[in-house]
């Protein structure tokens, strides 16, 4: 068996920690053991903690840490690199849910030593025939075709704890742990077939602040760290959007329209991180992409 430890980090999210936890509690293991689910709580102002007290009293894999304040989510993973003994860590975004198979599928690549990190696909459910919906499924499947070719990990990740901390001021942990896996001469693996389902933005305004976010992010990844991820090249990007183009009227007058944002998203992160210097390592929550009840009712057929 492959032990691991489960961590989430999450803020304010009442709503959401509840349903996950029920996930990861039931999920179908084989060769992986769950033997710590530890939430991290940072600055909380609602029933989160409350909620995964409760959780802790029902089962003792579950572990609760607080943050007085809201440091950022690297503090936070930091926070639980310092409390856990187990060698395979998964983090799990607190605003998503597995399917029953997900954590055997992303841990039991383990068992080869070579493994140093595995990433699952993330698949959101939001409605495709919304405009929103359709970009978050536009992107989603963009970043599954970089991985197929270059690993780009996101929203749910599992590593070996070669490290002791990743940088504190990272606004994009996934990518900052990276290079800290492929430093130890140890491979990134994407593991489709660990699903992850989310919730993309649903206001132009959300999905403009993220994408914005993220792109500062990997140009702190990229100037402190020396690494650059699979998805900062515009030119490869675009060149599968051309690839992923089907005979729809969405990718034909909604398709340029997500290019032209995710433009200007990364035109203001650069300007953002170049110009202003700023790193939104402790970012405002994108409130649309935070209703998991949605999530569960329309992935019921997956659960």
């Amino acid at each position: 068996m492959i032990s691991c430890c489960v961590g989430i980090m999450a803020y304010n999210e009442e709503t959401n920690i509840g349903p996950l936890l029920e996930a990861l509690l039931q999920q179908k293991l084989k060769s992986v053991d769950i033997v710590e689910i530890t939430v991290v709580a940072s600055g909380c102002t609602d029933r989160t903690e409350a909620i995964v007290r409760d959780y802790c009293q029902r089962d003792g894999r579950v572990k609760l840490l607080v943050q007085g304040k809201r440091e950022g989510k690297s503090s936070a993973i930091n926070l639980l690199l310092r409390n856990t003994s187990q060698e395979i860590v998964v983090l799990e975004s607190a605003d998503t849910l597995p399917t029953p198979d997900t954590i055997e599928a992303l841990v039991s690549p383990f068992v080869d030593p070579s493994v140093g990190m595995t990433g699952g696909r993330p698949v959101p459910t939001n409605d495709f025939t919304s405009f929103m919906g359709f970009a978050a499924h536009l992107l989603w499947r963009l970043h599954h075709r970089i991985s197929l070719h270059k690993p780009k990990m996101g929203e749910l990740i599992a590593f070996r704890r070669y490290f002791r901390q990743i940088p504190h001021r990272s606004a994009v942990d996934e990518a900052s742990i990276e290079p800290l896996i492929k430093g130890q001469g140890l491979k990134l693996l994407y593991v489709p077939e660990a699903v992850v389902l989310n919730k993309g933005p649903e206001t132009v305004g959300d999905f403009f602040k993220q994408r914005r976010r993220i792109f500062a992010g990997h140009l702190y990844v990229k100037d402190t760290l020396g690494y650059r991820v699979s998805t900062l090249s515009g030119l490869r990007i675009l060149s599968l959007f051309l690839q992923e183009i089907k005979p729809d009227w969405r990718y034909l007058l909604w398709g340029p329209a997500v290019v032209l944002l995710e433009c200007l998203a990364r035109a203001m992160g650069a300007y953002d991180y170049l110009v202003r210097r700023k790193n939104p390592f402790v970012w405002p929550v994108a409130r649309s992409t935070k209703d998991v009840v949605e999530i569960v009712g329309k992935a019921g057929a997956q659960l």
